[in-house]
C-alpha cells in the first residue's frame, strides 16, 4: 500500500512562551521488509532559531528545535509518502515459554533490535503485580510465546473499554489497568508489562493507523490518528511480531510505523520544555490517504 500522510499538531498558549526546546519524532521509518519512507518533511512555525536533525539510539530520525522569541502558538506539520508492505502469514515456530530464556541468553547482540532492551523495566514501565497476575491467569500450559502474545492481545481487547476521556498521556499502566479503560497508549503499556512479567521481550510502537469510513460514508479529513501498538520478540526463529491490542489484530498494511521503543518515553512525537505559565490548548489532525496505483 502507498500512502500520503499529513499530520498537524498545534499548541496555543494562554501566555506567550518566551523560549522553547522541542524534540520531534514524527517521520515514518524505513524498515526493511516492512515499509519504506519515499519522501518526508517536517515544518515548524514560527521558524526555529536553531534546528538539528539526528538519529537516536533506536535509529529514529529525530529533529531538535530551539525557539528563543516569544510566541503565542506553535504549529508542527509533517508530510510524508510511505509504502507499506503486506506481511506473509508465517507458521508459529516460536518456542514454549520455558524455552525462551535459553534463546534470549544465546542472543549476544546489544544493537537497538536486541530483545535484551525490552525485557526489563523502562522509563514509564515498572512492574505492576496486578498486571502480572492478570497475565498468569491468561496463559495455559504448552502455549508458545506467540500464542501467549495473541491470547493477551485478545483478552485486553475484550476486558478494556476504549475511552478517550478516562486517561491522559501521563496515566500510569497501574491506573489504566484498574480503570480497565483508556486509549491505545494504555492498552499497549498494559500488554507490554503483562508480557515482560512472563519474561517475554516486548516494546512500544508509535505510528499512524489508516481508518476506513462506514459503508456509504465519505472519509472525513483529519479523522485518522496517531496510534500505538506492541511488538513482541518470539524467539530467534520468528523474531519480532506486531500486535494491536486496541483492535485485536496483527499490525498490517494499515499500520505505519514511526518509531520503536521500550515505552512511550522513547517515542513521544513531541517532547521538550518551554518558558511560560498558564494553560495551553493542543490540537492534532492526521490524514492517512491511500494512493491508487
Amino acid at each position: 500500500m502507498l500512502y500520503d500522510v499529513n499530520l498537524h499538531i498545534g499548541y496555543a498558549y494562554e501566555v506567550p512562551a518566551s523560549g522553547a526546546h522541542h524534540t520531534l519524532r514524527l517521520l515514518p521509518l524505513s524498515v526493511e521488509g516492512r515499509q519504506r519512507l519515499i519522501a518526508g518533511a517536517i515544518t515548524i512555525s514560527p521558524e526555529p532559531d536553531e534546528r538539528a536533525n539526528f538519529i537516536d539510539f533506536f535509529r529514529h530520525p529525530a529533529s531538535h528545535a530551539i525557539l528563543r522569541a516569544p510566541h503565542e502558538r506553535l504549529d508542527i506539520r509533517m508530510q510524508a509518502r510511505v509504502q507499506v508492505q503486506g506481511q506473509p502469514v508465517q507458521a508459529d515456530f516460536s518456542p514454549l515459554l520455558e524455552s525462551l530464556p535459553q534463546e534470549l541468553a544465546q542472543t549476544w547482540s546489544l544493537e537497538p533490535e536486541s530483545p535484551h532492551h525490552y525485557v526489563s523495566p523502562s522509563p514509564r514501565l515498572t512492574p505492576v503485580s496486578a498486571i502480572a497476575d492478570y497475565a498468569r491467569d491468561v496463559i495455559r500450559p504448552s502455549m508458545t510465546v506467540r500464542q501467549i502474545a495473541e491470547a493477551l492481545c485478545r483478552q485486553i481487547h475484550k476486558d478494556f473499554k476504549y475511552d478517550t476521556d478516562t486517561t491522559t498521556v501521563d496515566t500510569t499502566p497501574a491506573e489504566a489497568f484498574e480503570l480497565k479503560s483508556g486509549v491505545c497508549q494504555d492498552f499497549s503499556h498494559v500488554m507490554i508489562l503483562a508480557l515482560r512479567s512472563l519474561g517475554i521481550p516486548a516494546g512500544y510502537v508509535s505510528g499512524f493507523l489508516r481508518t476506513i469510513p462506514p459503508p456509504g460514508k465519505e472519509r472525513l479529513e483529519g479523522a485518522d490518528a496517531m496510534h500505538a501498538w506492541v511488538r513482541i520478540w518470539c524467539g530467534k526463529t520468528v523474531g519480532w511480531i506486531e500486535l494491536d491490542p486496541t483492535n485485536n489484530i496483527p499490525a498490517g498494511t494499515d499500520h505505519i510505523v514511526v518509531a520503536y521503543g521500550r515505552d512511550y518515553a522513547d517515542v513521544a512525537p513531541v517532547i521538550g520544555v518551554l518558558k511560560s505559565y498558564g494553560n495551553h490548548a493542543t490540537s492534532q489532525a492526521v490524514d492517512v490517504i491511500p494512493i491508487k496505483p
